[in-house]
């Protein structure tokens, strides 16, 4: 029988973005399913504080019948930005790309609205000031709810 190397995670938190206590699923790494430790394999769309390849800790919850969060106990340096588009008919494709090219990934929920992944070793001045030069045109707005300190750090440094 082939070994499960991943499982599907409940997340409830509150999110600023849409003021209201929500859920998200996201795939995570199995890394010792009797200790309840996980590493994260999905991008968040709405923000607990928890990145992609973070560790965490979740146990079998009966009331939801699936593994729920409880905290995260390792960062991994990488940070999580939002973006939601504010110019109608813009398309969010191109700041996708222009992220990609700076080795950023990124998940769209719609037409108006992506999450992306900065990973560790990316300068995250240079994302910002991406960022920055489309929401003074008020083509986007971001938040940053997941900042690691080394992307801290970086903005610091300029």
């Amino acid at each position: 029988m082939e070994q499960e190397t991943h499982k599907k995670i409940l997340f409830k938190y509150y999110s600023d973005y849409l003021d209201e206590v929500v859920s998200e699923t996201m795939w995570a790494e199995i890394i010792d399913l009797e200790k309840g430790l996980f590493k994260l394999d999905n991008i968040p769309f709405f923000g607990p504080l928890i990145a992609t390849d973070d560790i965490f800790y979740a146990e079998y919850d009966e009331t939801e019948e699936r593994f729920m969060h409880r905290k995260t106990i390792q960062n991994s340096g990488n940070s999580i930005v939002q973006i939601a588009v504010l110019e109608k008919g813009f398309d969010k494709e191109i700041i996708r790309e222009k992220l990609k090219a700076i080795n950023c990934l990124s998940e769209g929920l719609n037409e108006t609205f992506f999450a992306a992944e900065i990973a560790k070793d990316v300068d995250y001045s240079l994302v910002r000031n991406l960022l920055s030069e489309y929401e003074s045109q008020d083509i986007i707005e971001f938040a940053e709810p997941c900042l690691s300190e080394k992307h801290r750090a970086d903005l610091l440094k300029n």
